[in-house]
């Protein structure tokens, strides 16, 4: 993915082609040696592409994140920034005079209005009443054409400032290539400290506002630089001021407004929250008990996680009857471990969790530790954080009991472990009398959803069995088993179960007609991804 120029390029060569063609090919021998005033302006390119792809991610991940976690979040704001980007690269033609000003204004305004973006979002995001959403979607896409066309402005009069100033060194050819190359290049830095470092250690808010700065500070060396020219040098020097002490104090009161949001957005005090490499992970606690959020989306509520757990483990780990060797994909809470642990015959059991955010946390923080009974501690137990679908391609150990235990296919990365080649790993993986269980989304408010893994696992071969059970967090919960016999009603259940009862599992395994299996179904595959649009279809109608 390019930055500024990505979408302005075509623009850009018609901004300096109207240069004449002796300016083009420039006036003699060009000077060889940069100035500094030149190394400035080529730097402020790179400054200013890094800025820009910021604010385009920001808003990305924001949408993601409030919105939902889904590819179509990402691609409807990549495409209207860089929409917006190139309307703002043809707009340029009509600045005429005072490049220099002009210019200044600009990033003074990108800085402003991109830095505080995310902060804004956020704000706006926790006062809105539910179901107000589209004034949220409003508004982001509002601030997402505004950016996005004032960063494609800035190219196209960087471009030109440096072939007013410097046109015996550069022809248009090495004036195009430098400019980009300095563009692509700023971009490119951006693309991975992002993920792996922005994120992580500021956060959204006070990534948008740090970057925000970087774009008022290149207006500061503008008006340093060419203040011998600039009108109104006094007007502008203010601006600046006013400026950077707006963004200050963003910075200052960031803590304040992320804790203040997202204590509206939970609900809760937030006892725990942190970004990590994957996903945002916050824990809070209220009245009713502790809950763990990831990405915004309930993963669990310690008042009733009891039945949610009870019903994904237990009914293919007593079937099976003597379990020796577990896995368990996702899950990295440790608290489908926990129920594993109930079983005397278990011997080894590998949990594989892509995040090593989530075993570290849930190992380490007492509060957490005592949810799970300390099971991520237990000596049986071999923790790889890995993806499971490459994990399962590099090791062929049976297992006697697989649970699966991923958050609901919401987009494209998460739908891939619900597909027919998914569920073929899995197959290779259990032993002849073992059991795999999936947890499937809800069959009531998602029956379609639910209904596509059941036929997604009928695919590869394997039997499958659907149930369901009702935790008061989530509602009515689906599962399914998938085996390559038919699964037979336990004989025994561990001692101390809260929820899970011999004579309740015909309940378990009863679908009234409005959890019926509806016709018309896709298999799931990697080449379609059926499953992530039927989620998307049946849960956004909620929203």
């Amino acid at each position: 993915m390019s930055s500024n120029a990505s979408a302005g390029d075509s623009s850009l060569i018609d901004d300096v082609s109207a240069l004449s063609y002796e300016e083009a090919a420039g006036d003699g021998e060009p000077n060889t040696r940069a100035s500094l005033p030149e190394i400035l302006l080529l730097a402020s390119v790179f400054v200013i592409a890094a800025c820009g792809l910021v604010y385009e991610l920001a808003a990305g991940a924001l949408a993601s994140y409030l919105l939902g976690d889904s590819v179509l979040q990402f691609s409807t704001i990549i495409g209207t920034y860089l929409f917006a980007m190139g309307v703002g690269s043809w707009l340029s033609r009509y600045i005429d005079r005072q490049l220099v000003a002009h210019f200044l204004r600009l990033e003074l305004l990108v800085g402003v209005i991109g830095g505080l973006m995310p902060a804004a979002l956020f704000t706006v995001h926790s006062v809105l009443p539910p179901g107000q959403l589209a004034a949220f979607r409003i508004l982001l896409y509002g601030l997402v054409l505004l950016v996005g066309a004032l960063v494609g402005l800035e190219i196209p009069l960087v471009m030109r400032i440096l072939k007013r100033h410097f046109k015996k060194r550069y022809a248009l050819k090495e004036l195009v290539s430098q400019v980009l190359t300095f563009d692509y290049l700023g971009a490119l830095l951006v693309a991975l400290a992002f993920p792996l470092l922005l994120v992580p250690y500021l956060g959204l808010v006070r990534t948008g506002l740090f970057f925000g700065l970087l774009n008022v500070a290149v207006a500061i060396w503008a008006l340093w630089l060419f203040r011998a020219e600039l009108r109104g040098w006094r007007s502008h020097a203010v601006a600046c001021a006013v400026s950077v002490l707006i963004l200050a104090l963003g910075m200052a009161g960031a803590d304040r407004l992320s804790t203040w949001a997202e204590d509206r957005f939970y609900g809760e005090h937030i006892l725990f929250k942190e970004s990590s490499n994957y996903q945002r992970i916050v824990v809070t606690q209220g009245q009713g008990g502790t809950r763990l959020f990831l990405n915004g989306n309930l993963q669990f509520h310690s008042r009733d996680e009891y039945r949610y757990h009870e019903a994904l483990v237990h009914p293919a780990m007593a079937a099976q009857g003597a379990p020796r060797r577990v896995l368990v994909l996702g899950g990295g809470d440790g608290m489908a471990v926990r129920e594993v642990l109930r079983y005397p015959s278990v011997q080894q059991i590998t949990l594989v969790e892509l995040d090593p955010q989530m075993t570290r946390l849930f190992s380490t923080m007492p509060l957490l530790r005592q949810l799970n009974h300390e099971a991520l501690l237990s000596p049986k137990l071999t923790i790889v954080n890995a993806d499971a679908f490459g994990w399962l391609e590099q090791h062929d150990e049976p297992y006697d009991v697989i649970i699966i235990d991923f958050p609901d296919p919401s987009n494209f990365a998460l739908g891939k472990l619900y597909t027919a080649s998914f569920y073929a790993l899995i197959d290779q993986h259990l032993s002849a009398s073992g059991y795999a269980v999936i947890q499937s989304t809800s069959p009531l408010v998602a029956p379609r959803s639910f209904w596509t893994v059941v036929k997604t696992v009928e695919s590869v071969g394997m039997t499958a069995t659907p149930y369901h059970a009702h935790v008061p967090s989530f509602g009515e919960w689906g599962y399914v088993m998938a085996s390559r016999r038919p699964w037979a009603m336990p004989r025994a259940l561990p001692a101390g179960l809260r929820f899970i009862s011999l004579d309740g599992f015909p309940a378990l395994m009863s679908f009234p007609p409005d959890m019926a299996r509806p016709e018309g179904l896709e298999v799931n595959r990697l080449s379609n991804q059926s499953l992530v649009h039927e989620f998307e279809r049946e849960w956004g109608k909620l929203h």
